[in-house]
């Protein structure tokens, strides 16, 4: 069994890597990934996460995420990111916050 803090660098460097089977081993068959504040529903369930993913990673291959911050709190990793490399030339702040399960991250909540 991992700690949070261990699963959200897991998926961190698999994202890092453009590893698709690493990256989608940390999160449950269940995971629900939504905006916050607005609790809107991004995607559902780890087929239809590993597909937006898979996807992500083959257009953007020299996409990284550089991790400015994280902060644990009980099961709860709060990450600040700034990720660079997309082929759109776009760089982002990104701030995910991941709920771990007993064994896997189980809700992600992207703050806009």
């Amino acid at each position: 069994m991992y700690t949070p803090t261990e699963l959200a660098q897991m998926q961190l460097d698999a994202y890092n890597n453009g590893d698709i089977k690493n990256f989608m081993a940390v999160y449950h068959e269940d995971v629900l990934v939504r905006e916050f504040p607005t609790q809107k529903i991004m995607y559902k369930g780890i087929k239809e996460m590993e597909d937006r993913y898979a996807e992500l990673f083959r257009t953007n291959p020299n996409q990284h995420a550089k991790l400015l911050s994280r902060v644990v709190k009980g099961n709860i990793v709060i990450d600040h990111e700034h990720v660079t490399g997309r082929t759109n030339g776009v760089e982002v702040e990104a701030v995910a916050m991941y709920e771990v399960s007993e064994t896997h991250i189980i809700n992600v909540w992207f703050i806009k």
